[in-house]
């Protein structure tokens, strides 16, 4: 075993995974052997289903066999045409845990995936035995060819793998297209027929621009069908254009979970997703990439556009980028069109912008985003009720919860945000099964001359909260609220909502935006973010604004609006008609 070549935190492309080691070998034949180890200091854990395990300290975490089988479809579906053959293999060490308790995790696996379980006492066994169990015994060491040619890999989607998750995507009920979302999807493939080599060719049509590409933007307010739109151009791109290996990329961690469980079933498919942190990288990877929610991504300090746009407009043949430019909520983040298309002109790229103007979310209500716009960007106007919108306002966050309550009791999803306006209390203990009710809202009494009454609430968890005795989840993990059993007991903020929806919407609007003397007035220092505290009234207002116009339009069918500033309130009931 000391001649094998290891390496020790390895990471997969895009930062999609991160093996604890990996060792190399030559096995026989001249392939290149490769031993995933996964390992964990648990000293005992419990199995709750084929998928998760509770750890000794309270902790739900995926099963470590399953982890293992996953890092190993990596390299089974990412190896180039033309790299080594690889022999993948794993193995999951316990080095704190008895026999016994490795016996019983690899048993709960529900399958054999032919991933051993050691613990601490096969450790202990002499150095050939040790390197049998540990899945490297027939192998030797490698030759400085061949970690030259191991270490050169330039891992790349297999042609399979982008079709079968291409061809679920395109399927995929969620991502059907409608009105102005087909024309752009036509549009755009028409683009990338002109721009991009096909399934059956390794260059780009004669005739076409395949050499400078095309930067396409595309814009559109809350419910206008973007994410939907990016998603299955994604599907289509992995079918009809495979070999540029193409990527799809958010800086919403929430979207970003939201498509990685969509995806969970495919081996190697969590790399398609790259992180935010990787998108200078992954330009230099793909020939066509997808940018969901490009509004959020990172400024940084220089004029301009933020460097890994400017990255991708340098090294990308094909860039489509969604974005909506009222959904700036930082003032470290935000690009806009213009800035787009100036960059991409002064590098001689060819820009072209598309505009969705349908509303797919609101039950179609176009009536009602823009009831939101002139709200908090033009003059309030009186909400009709006409138009199939469900649209109310709640007389206090007892009435709001109640309402979440049933509408959930009913099957359906609903979810209350919130502003940054109360403390977030990190983090909790590991372990924990309650969270802390960090949000507290007075309220009047029920009865005449009775005391006020305190509702509260606990934001979102940080980490999933699962009940110690059965597993059942108590909280989902902040990033998948919106859609996991038990959302609706926590309170979503932004960051936790933006690109997602919900059958119904409860909205708290805080004390860091009022209505004031006949308009809105911002508080910084009523806010908890601390991206936006130390700004000032008038600077904090466009992305307080904007904030709030993200959580209005969550709800698909309803939503129900509540202030914790009386005159704001006010000016709610006043606007509003009873439903």
């Amino acid at each position: 075993m000391k001649d094998l070549q290891v390496y020790l935190e390895y990471g997969t492309p895009g930062g999609g995974r991160r093996l604890d080691a990996l060792l190399v070998g030559a096995a026989a034949g001249g392939v290149l052997g490769l031993v995933i180890v996964e390992l964990k200091q648990w000293q005992t854990c419990r199995i709750l289903d084929t998928d998760r395990v509770m750890r000794s300290d309270g902790l739900v975490t995926a099963h470590p066999v399953h982890q293992v089988a996953a890092y190993r479809s990596f390299f089974q579906h990412w190896r180039p045409q033309g790299a080594p053959e690889l022999d993948v293999r794993g193995v999951v060490v316990l080095h704190n845990a008895t026999a016994a308790e490795g016996a019983a995790l690899s048993a709960g696996t529900g399958a054999d995936a032919g991933v051993p379980v050691l613990t601490g006492e096969e450790l202990s066994r002499d150095g050939d035995m040790l390197a049998r169990l540990l899945c490297c015994g027939d192998l030797a060491a490698p030759g400085a060819g061949q970690v030259e040619e191991f270490e050169s890999i330039r891992w790349q989607p297999s042609s399979r793998l982008l079709d079968h998750v291409g061809a679920d995507l395109e399927g995929h009920h969620a991502f059907a297209l409608v009105g102005d979302q087909q024309d752009a999807f036509v549009r755009i493939r028409q683009e990338a027929a002109r721009h991009l080599p096909g399934r059956d060719r390794d260059t780009a049509p004669a005739g076409g621009h395949g050499g400078d590409g095309a930067i396409i933007t595309v814009s559109g307010g809350p419910g206008s069908g973007k994410t939907a739109l990016a998603v299955r151009l994604l599907g289509r791109l992995m079918r009809a254009h495979p070999t540029t290996r193409p990527r799809f990329i958010t800086p919403s961690g929430t979207l970003r979970a939201h498509l990685l469980n969509a995806v969970r079933d495919h081996g190697g498919a969590r790399e398609l997703f790259p992180s935010a942190g990787s998108l200078r990288s992954s330009a230099r990877q793909t020939g066509a990439l997808v940018i969901d929610e490009a509004q959020r991504i990172k400024r940084g300090h220089a004029p301009g556009l933020p460097p890994d746009l400017a990255a991708v407009l340098e090294h990308v043949p094909l860039a489509v980028i969604f974005l909506d430019e009222r959904q700036i909520i930082r003032p470290d983040e935000g690009t806009t069109v213009a800035e787009i298309r100036t960059a991409a002109q002064a590098r001689g790229r060819t820009h072209h912008h598309l505009e969705l103007t349908g509303s797919f979310r609101c039950s179609g209500s176009a009536a009602y985003t823009a009831w939101v716009d002139h709200l908090l960007y033009g003059t309030p106007q009186p909400w009709s009720g006409h138009t199939g919108y469900d649209l109310a306002v709640a007389d206090d966050p007892f009435q709001l919860q109640d309402w979440i309550d049933q509408a959930t009791a009913a099957g359906h999803t609903a979810r209350t945000t919130a502003g940054f306006c109360w403390e977030w209390s990190r983090p909790r203990a590991s372990g924990a099964t309650t969270l802390p009710l960090d949000i507290s809202i007075d309220a009047p009494s029920t009865t005449p001359g009775g005391p006020p009454r305190t509702w509260r609430a606990a934001w979102n968890a940080a980490r999933a909260l699962t009940d110690p005795d059965d597993g059942r989840l108590i909280a989902p993990h902040s990033q998948l609220w919106a859609s996991h059993t038990g959302g609706h007991q926590q309170i979503g903020c932004i960051y936790t909502a933006q690109g997602l929806e919900y059958h119904h919407a409860g909205v708290i609007i805080g004390l860091d935006l009022t209505w004031t003397d006949g308009h809105w007035v911002a508080h910084p220092e009523q806010s908890h973010d601390p991206a936006l505290r130390h700004l000032t009234p008038g600077q904090y207002l466009p992305y307080a604004l904007n904030t709030y116009r993200v959580l209005l339009t969550r709800g698909t069918h309803t939503t129900r609006l509540y202030s914790t500033d009386t005159p704001t309130h006010h000016l709610l009931q006043t606007l509003i008609h009873a439903s």
